[in-house]
């Protein structure tokens, strides 16, 4: 009896394409917020003076080498392209992740209505994901050990298909529910957080703006505010919570559906269907998020 097919028993190119995509993303998001926030400090910044040496205006100064700073981030991320690795990554780790259940369960073009092809089928497997190694670039990501189908894989493979069925429902199209549904609900609420907060700045703003058009502020603290509020905007558009929560939401119901015609599928050429238009609906999303990232 096979009791699970997780993600650390997929083959290796999953966990390579997975570890790279994380480090990707968590450079490209610290390079972000500190471009932003250099650029808010140099708002800061900007609205003190004071005198070092002969003559020159330290507070200037530190802008200056705030603005380097944001330079020389600037001139790294476009250097290192950190979100092309992670959008590489997430796009073969997602893809062998959708090619290896499909294998494992039976799902089309893996069916194993005809047990005397197994071998061919084994073969397109290992094929099909060394294709897709050789479309992500060199430099993206690195698959120290060769593609194989992996103990788990054929143990749940010949497993009779009440057991498959058992394995991909719960451990496949029941767990990519819950993650989708639960990141729904974080990216709706962080977007509401989100949104409060931008409106609070803006009426910072516009306090400000009154205040030293009366002349009861003397330093741009308008300016400031401004900036602020121009790096909040480019940060929640970075983080597209938003889009993502509208997402995930639309993946979640879609395998709710897919979910019930799995149950249905008694025979194997019914359940090879079902699995390839369940891996469609999971893929679908990754698709959008491809394309909204610029990534597709």
């Amino acid at each position: 009896m096979v009791s699970s097919l997780t993600n650390e028993e997929l083959p290796e190119p999953f966990a390579s394409a997975d570890a790279a995509s994380r480090d990707g993303q968590r450079a490209y998001l610290r390079g972000t917020r500190l471009r932003l926030t250099f650029a808010v400090l140099s708002a800061v910044l900007a609205i003190f003076s004071f005198e070092v040496g002969e003559g020159w205006d330290g507070a200037a100064l530190l802008v200056a080498f705030a603005f380097i700073a944001t330079l020389v981030v600037e001139v790294w991320m476009l250097t290192s392209k950190p979100e092309r690795k992670w959008y590489d990554g997430r796009a073969l780790a997602e893809s062998t992740k959708t090619l290896a259940w499909k294998y494992a369960v039976g799902g089309d073009p893996f069916t194993l209505t005809n047990s005397a092809d197994d071998n061919a089928h084994s073969r397109r497997f290992v094929s099909e994901i060394e294709e897709l190694i050789g479309e992500v670039p060199s430099d993206s990501i690195i698959v120290p050990a060769p593609v194989r189908v992996t103990e788990r894989l054929q143990e749940v493979r010949d497993s009779p298909l009440s057991v498959r069925r058992d394995v991909y429902l719960q451990y496949r199209v029941g767990d990519q529910q819950a993650w989708y549904s639960s990141k729904a609900r974080r990216n709706a609420e962080l977007a509401s957080r989100w949104r409060i907060t931008l409106i609070s700045v803006e009426g910072l703003g516009i306090v400000a703006a009154i205040l030293k058009a009366a002349g009861l502020v003397s330093i741009d603290l308008p300016g400031v505010i401004a900036a602020a509020l121009g790096a909040g905007s480019a940060w929640f558009a970075v983080r597209q919570h938003e889009a993502l929560a509208r997402a995930y939401t639309f993946a979640a119901n879609d395998l709710s559906t897919v979910y019930v015609r799995l149950q249905g599928a008694m025979e194997e050429s019914s359940w090879a269907r079902e699995v390839s238009d369940a891996e469609e609906a999971i893929s679908r999303e990754h698709i959008m998020w491809r394309a909204s990232r610029g990534g597709a």
